[in-house]
């Protein structure tokens, strides 16, 4: 019988099944096999995905965003446009006579005696013969105090009546003459008047500023050049006409303020000046200047030059004025050889306030 050596076991290159094979060997084999547990490497992602937190820095934009705030100031225009809304409101309408002598509440005053002046006013060249109706409706007085009126007057001689028709009489006058006989200027501005209507073939007119109005104390007339008669004791407005222009420019700051306060500005063409700021610069340039020209603000067709007539003191008291229609005198005629006459004029007549 063939013995085996041993040694043949270290030539024998089978490898041992798996059942047969040593503890130390099962356990090796399994720690080459472990490697997939890096998968607990890839668990790291996850913690790195979380970058898109910076979605909380996209909620900054909408703070950002806010700039369109200045949406604010785009309502700023609305609220300067509304002094334009208060512009554009129709101006107040002026009081009637009665509500002026109504809002007189002073006891002392006599409510019936200014009624009675103010129906004696409302009549005019042209309505000389007037009935109870129109007279109520021109002044705003009722037609129950017209008639009391207009009865104490035709009983004193100062009214009388045609029917249903009053009208003033001649006595009337005394009430005027009372002024212009106590007046020296008045007086004796006629002849001087005269002399400048003589030497520019045009009329002339001196004037006063009388409750924000002109007010007419003599005129020496060539020819009429206006619709409206200029007589003495006739009224014109002050801010569209040379004689008002002349006074006016001579007022106080606050003297001016209380004109424009309370005179209404009424286009009476389509060229007078009825803006109170441009009116300011107009009167600034007439009083550095010493006389006003106005040029169909008052009618069409009417051109005018008036300088101012000063007291001894030095202030303005009156106003001369030359008026012609402007297709016949020019404005650079007024300038070179009226306004040198007027200002001749306006020197003799200071010498009656003096």
């Amino acid at each position: 019988m063939q013995n085996i050596s041993p040694l043949n076991t270290e030539n024998h290159t089978e490898p041992f099944p798996p059942e047969l094979a040593s503890p130390e060997q099962q356990d090796t084999s399994p720690t080459t096999i472990q490697p997939p547990e890096p998968t607990e490497t890839l668990a790291p992602p996850p913690t790195t995905t979380q970058p898109p937190e910076p979605t909380e820095t996209l909620a900054l934009p909408p703070t950002t965003i806010q700039p369109p705030e200045p949406a604010e100031t785009l309502a700023l225009p609305q609220t300067t446009t509304q002094p334009t809304a208060t512009a554009i409101a129709p101006p107040t309408p002026p009081l009637t006579i009665a509500q002026e002598i109504d809002a007189l509440t002073d006891p002392s005053f006599m409510t019936s005696m200014a009624r009675g002046l103010a129906v004696v006013k409302a009549f005019s060249d042209q309505r000389r013969a007037m009935t109870i109706a129109q007279l109520s409706h021109k002044t705003g007085i009722p037609r129950a105090a017209v008639r009391r009126c207009l009865y104490t007057l035709k009983k004193l001689g100062y009214a009388g009546s045609d029917a249903n028709n009053f009208f003033l009489k001649p006595k009337i006058l005394a009430l005027g003459y009372s002024y212009l006989s106590s007046t020296p200027l008045t007086v004796s501005a006629q002849p001087c008047l005269n002399h400048v209507s003589t030497t520019v073939g045009e009329s002339c007119s001196l004037a006063v500023l009388d409750q924000g109005e002109v007010l007419y104390i003599s005129r020496s007339q060539t020819t009429r050049i206006v619709s409206i008669a200029l007589n003495a004791g006739s009224r014109l407005p002050a801010y569209c006409t040379s004689l008002g222009r002349v006074m006016l420019a001579s007022l106080s700051k606050s003297e001016l303020d209380n004109y424009f306060a309370r005179v209404p500005l009424l286009p009476l063409t389509d060229r007078t000046v009825v803006s109170e700021e441009r009116l300011r610069e107009i009167l600034a340039e007439t009083a550095a200047q010493g006389y006003a020209i106005v040029e169909e603000e008052l009618e069409i067709g009417l051109r005018s030059i008036a300088v101012p007539v000063r007291g001894a003191s030095g202030t303005v008291a009156a106003a001369l004025n030359i008026g012609a229609q402007s297709a016949r005198v020019s404005r650079e005629q007024m300038e070179n050889e009226f306004l040198p006459v007027l200002l001749n004029g306006a020197s003799e007549l200071s010498v009656l306030l003096a």
